[in-house]
């Protein structure tokens, strides 16, 4: 299915590629960072992901902080849904 992004430039490409993340599977903001070729932008990553419309179908539940900790969740039901999210698919924190 073909979804339709709106948003700035910097907010689509971090959005797709957080749809390239792997079920299971987390990355860190500055992983998203240096994936995107802007390693030193891992807080305008942070702000675009916090902006993501289209959580969890764009799975921006699979970034967390580097020191381990969850961050955010813009989804509806926030930190609560992120955990659960993950939970279900296998990632232990």
């Amino acid at each position: 299915m073909f979804m339709i992004l709106k948003g700035t430039k910097f907010q689509v490409k971090v959005w797709k590629y957080l749809k390239s993340i792997p079920k299971g599977q987390i990355r860190t903001y500055f992983d998203v960072a240096k994936a995107i070729k802007k390693p030193k932008a891992v807080r305008a990553v942070a702000n675009a992901i916090g902006k993501n419309p289209y959580a969890p179908k764009i799975p921006c539940h699979r970034v967390i902080r580097s020191d381990g900790s969850l961050g955010g969740y813009s989804g509806k039901g926030g930190i609560n849904t992120k955990r659960k999210l993950l939970k279900l698919e296998g990632v232990l924190l």
